[in-house]
């Protein structure tokens, strides 16, 4: 039985995290997307199991960026709105 790769579970970790935690999961998606990269390519190079994790980490890293993106740009416009000048 061939071993997980362990770059695999945390880009998986990275990516569910950054989905749940406010502005610092921008970060947290970029090292998943970067862990992503790293993983495919050990998984391709030495046939270890994970490529699954891998894949998932990339879909929910980029639905955090994309979701913390959305959550970060709300956050100036209403901060824009909202200032008394």
């Amino acid at each position: 039985m061939n071993q997980t790769n362990r770059k695999s579970v945390i880009s998986l970790t990275l990516g569910i995290v950054s989905i749940l935690i406010p502005l610092f999961g921008l970060i947290l998606g970029i090292i998943g997307v970067v862990f992503f990269r790293q993983a495919a390519k050990e998984i391709a190079f030495s046939n270890e199991s994970g490529s699954g994790f891998a894949t998932a980490g990339l879909v929910c890293s980029l639905i955090g960026i994309i979701f913390q993106t959305f959550n970060i740009v709300a956050l100036l416009l209403f901060a824009s709105v909202t200032t008394v000048g």
